[in-house]
């Protein structure tokens, strides 16, 4: 990840902000190069217990900025396991 200044991006890249979730307050640069920030971004952390899923909507804002906003959670039942 780069760090964010004005001689490190050029104005085709996308400047994005992550809100809420694990992820809230991260600023990430996507270079022009990489094509146009996705629409949906998954984050999966893993730790000593079961995984915990976010998942990210973008926003686009004016030039080439956006917002990524966590999505609500939903709980998902697991039909493998027997009630």
């Amino acid at each position: 990840m780069r760090e964010l200044s004005e001689e490190t991006t050029s104005a085709e890249d996308a400047v994005l902000l992550f809100v809420g979730g694990p992820l809230d307050g991260r600023v990430e640069v996507r270079e022009a190069r990489h094509g146009e920030p996705l629409p949906t971004i998954t984050h999966v952390h893993l730790h000593g217990g079961p995984k915990v899923v976010h998942r990210y909507d973008l926003t686009t804002l004016r030039g080439s900025a956006g917002v990524y906003t966590v999505r609500p959670r939903q709980s998902v039942r697991d039909e493998s396991v027997a009630d």
